[in-house]
């Protein structure tokens, strides 16, 4: 059967039923140009003879009907491609022997008429139906022919000419398949090399969209090109559709001027302008033909978070350790200095005594507070009126403390409600205003309590008069165990910021260099 295919033979796919349709159209049109040639029969123009025969029109005319009857097949049947291709180059073959025998033998217009739709059909078809298509043809003019010879109407000499004109057809047909192939071949190539670019960009689309680093990619002017859903998250905008990078930060716009300018691959650290969150910003020049330029914006904080993660694990462990291992103990050394302190009669013995349990609360102070950093995530959020609950907090340190009144001084502006959980913030402040006053020269407003209100966060700030901290040490301050006091533990500054960071707020020491002393600030969220 002709529309049986091999097993190797590729899929009729919506290409060959285009292709078949375009080679109809091609045939429906030749039809009409016979049929216009034949009615209006002008001899110099005429394309199948000099003279007109009769039955040459109705012959025309059914070729022109059958064409029209093919084409309109495919589109409403789209099954059985082979066995429709086979149909229409049978009619092709029918009807130009048919007019080759009306008008007396072959000539050269309908001889070429028939090359081309052994052609057409040798690039529209599949497998080895091409040769089967010119043997057809090959067998229908040599039966012509020996009719006509038979028939004393033809000469024996014109086989010659019909033996050249059937090595030309097995020639176009063997040509047009072996064109088709290589054709078939690049198409499935190229298909193949499609597909798996479109699979590979939905992947990369798909991995760019879920990092958790933003990506830009900008050309040389700074203009935005593309950019992924990170990129609003970070930058704090809703929507980013502006192109221009200074709409997203002018710290970013600033970062790239000077990144063209200079060049190298050093990261830029930025503030974003709407959440406040550290950034770190590199710049990767690509091989584009445009020059594009990668920008690559990673979350400080979630590098941060992780480092605090690894850290946390390793503090139960120890915190775990130390309850068992250390407190105890200490309990039962305090509790015995203690008895003997009663017992005590000799002043030398009395000292001694002393500076056992001095450095025993001293001991006992630090692994309390290592015990509550261990419990800096069992948080209690909720929305804090700082107008009322800073005025009560310095009122019970200053007596708790033996401070006169004056001393630690509230300054409030704005509406002044923190989310945070209350007992962490109590336990911040404390540790910030001790270390303010015992830095500060202890007069009236020596010690501050500044809050002010921008968009979405509260900076409260706790600031002293005192001579501040000085360049050396202002990397270290926040590090554990790092004190210069004497009887300082060096934890109080450390879990202050473990435990604004626990809350989603930031503590840092600010470098106001108009005024004296130092200026710590939590920088909180005002909504939950």
């Amino acid at each position: 059967m002709p529309d049986a295919r091999r097993a190797d033979a590729p899929p009729i796919s919506s290409i060959h039923w285009k292709t078949l349709r375009y080679f109809s159209i091609y045939r429906l049109c030749v039809a009409a140009l016979f049929a216009v040639s034949t009615f209006y029969w002008i001899p110099s123009l005429s394309l199948i003879g000099h003279e007109r025969v009769p039955y040459q029109l109705a012959i025309v005319g059914f070729y022109f009907l059958a064409n029209a009857a093919s084409l309109a097949t495919l589109y409403v049947y789209r099954r059985h491609f082979n066995r429709q291709l086979t149909i229409q180059v049978l009619i092709d073959v029918l009807v130009l022997i048919w007019l080759v025998h009306a008008v007396g033998g072959l000539r050269d217009n309908l001889g070429i008429m028939l090359l081309v739709t052994l052609a057409g059909a040798g690039l529209v078809g599949q497998g080895r139906l091409a040769m089967f298509y010119a043997a057809l043809a090959t067998l229908a003019v040599l039966a012509e022919e020996s009719l006509r010879v038979l028939t004393r109407t033809g000469e024996t000499v014109d086989f010659f000419q019909i033996g050249l004109f059937c090595a030309g057809s097995f020639t176009v047909a063997i040509s047009a398949r072996l064109l088709a192939s290589r054709v078939i071949a690049n198409e499935e190539l190229a298909r193949k090399r499609g597909e798996a670019l479109r699979n590979q960009i939905i992947v990369s689309q798909h991995v760019i969209e879920e990092m958790q680093d933003g990506v830009l990619v900008l050309d040389r002017a700074g203009q935005i090109k593309q950019h992924n859903p990170r990129i609003g998250q970070l930058l704090g905008l809703g929507n980013p559709e502006e192109r221009k990078l200074s709409s997203y930060s002018t710290e970013l716009a600033t970062g790239f001027r000077n990144w063209s300018e200079r060049g190298g691959d050093v990261p830029v650290l930025i503030r974003a302008p709407a959440s406040g969150i550290h950034l770190r910003v590199r710049f990767i020049a690509t091989e584009s033909s445009e020059g594009d330029v990668l920008v690559l914006i990673e979350d400080l904080g979630r590098l941060q978070e992780q480092a605090r993660q690894l850290k946390l694990a390793a503090l139960g462990r120890l915190t775990a350790n130390i309850a068992h291992e250390i407190r105890n103990p200490l309990s039962a050394i305090k509790h015995a200095g203690e008895l003997m302190r009663e017992e005590s009669t000799s002043p030398p013995h009395d000292r001694l005594l002393r500076i056992v349990l001095d450095n025993t609360r001293r001991v006992e102070r630090i692994v309390s507070d290592v015990l509550e950093l261990g419990r800096r995530d069992r948080i209690h959020r909720e929305s804090i009126d700082l107008r009322q609950s800073l005025p009560l907090f310095v009122e019970e340190f200053v007596f708790k403390e033996g401070v006169s009144a004056g001393v630690v001084r509230v300054e409030i502006s704005g509406r002044a409600v923190i989310v945070f959980d209350r007992s962490h913030l109590h336990r911040i402040l404390w540790n910030l205003v001790g270390n303010a006053l015992r830095h500060s020269r202890r007069e009236n407003g020596s010690v501050r309590l500044r809050v002010q209100e921008r968009e979405r966060h509260i900076d409260l700030h706790v600031i002293d008069d005192g001579d501040g901290v000085s360049e050396t040490h202002r990397e270290q301050i926040f590090e554990p165990f790092f004190t210069t006091h004497s009887r300082g533990t060096g934890l109080g500054l450390y879990i202050a910021r473990e435990l604004c960071d626990a809350n989603d707020a930031q503590l840092e020491l600010l470098d106001n260099p108009d005024q004296p002393g130092a200026d710590f600030c939590i920088s909180g969220r005002n909504v939950e």
